[in-house]
């Protein structure tokens, strides 16, 4: 992704400074700390306090960003303002509507985010209260040297997916998922999430076309990440088998699917997952 050197977003929030330097270990009760990572690893919940025994388990500090740190923080900066460029078009010219940035929060360890706790466990997330999207720089790390998906291209379609859960909101459609969740709809959070991928494929689509900032070798990148992150996958390398009642976001095969089907068409209107069949 040709990246360097170009505009970034103004809608970053950098809290990498005031974030948590460390945590206070123990009282996990019957349940181990590797369970408890895996377990916010494919949930998307934050289960840290578990970790503190009922305390407060995160202990503050200043840290100083990296070199490394500085330039994903730089390269999120630059892949947000290419989404902000991408959807403010798509829902100027064919919604009829003004497209409302997100604002992305940087921080490093552990912050507070309007959805309650946000830390490195617990991912990158959208949180749908205060509108911003939540992000550990560090999560880059972990998706290259734990999850085997490197590349730039990957890093930036976690950017976008997140990014896509924003859209979703602008769109009403995050409570509509929310109420299909209360009724009891399993396939609710799957559905919301293989949309928010094909919303990323879109707009990789448009920043092709438009930006022209993908090299060859861009959406191999954003495809492996997409298989690497799949509820079965994830759960297979954690060694307790597959409970597809259980996914939250999706087969590999399915997240890979709605990403091509994005970026192929790229046509929001061709992302109705609620709608689909079949997933």
């Amino acid at each position: 992704m040709r990246w360097q050197g170009r505009r970034g977003s103004t809608n970053i929030e950098d809290r990498r400074r005031s974030g948590s330097s460390g945590m206070a270990i123990g009282g996990a009760g019957g349940l181990g700390v590797l369970a408890i990572v895996v377990i916010g690893a494919l949930f998307g919940v934050d289960l840290t306090p578990m970790l503190g025994g009922g305390g407060d388990s995160i202990q503050s500090g200043s840290y100083e960003p990296t070199e490394a740190d500085n330039r994903a923080a730089e390269f999120v900066s630059v892949t947000l303002a290419d989404t902000e460029q991408i959807w403010s078009d798509i829902f100027r010219t064919e919604l009829g509507q003004t497209y409302e940035p997100t604002t992305l929060v940087l921080f490093k360890g552990a912050t507070q985010s309007g959805c309650g706790g946000a830390s490195a466990q617990s991912g990158p997330f959208f949180c749908p209260i205060d509108k911003k999207v939540y992000l550990d720089t560090d999560f880059f790390v972990t998706l290259e040297q734990q999850l085997g998906a490197s590349g730039d291209f990957a890093a930036a379609y976690v950017v976008a997916h997140e990014v896509g859960h924003h859209v979703q909101d602008l769109l009403g459609i995050l409570d509509e998922a929310q109420r299909g969740q209360q009724q009891g709809a399993n396939s609710a959070s799957v559905r919301t999430e293989l949309q928010a991928d094909c919303f990323s494929g879109v707009w990789a689509n448009h920043a092709q076309n438009q930006l022209g900032t993908l090299e060859a070798g861009d959406i191999d990148e954003a495809m492996n990440a997409a298989s690497r992150i799949g509820d079965d996958t994830l759960q297979q390398e954690a060694g307790g088998g597959v409970r597809p009642d259980s996914f939250t976001h999706g087969t590999s095969e399915q997240r890979t699917r709605w990403f091509m089907t994005g970026y192929e068409s790229g046509d929001i209107g061709q992302c109705n997952t609620f709608q689909a069949r079949q997933l």
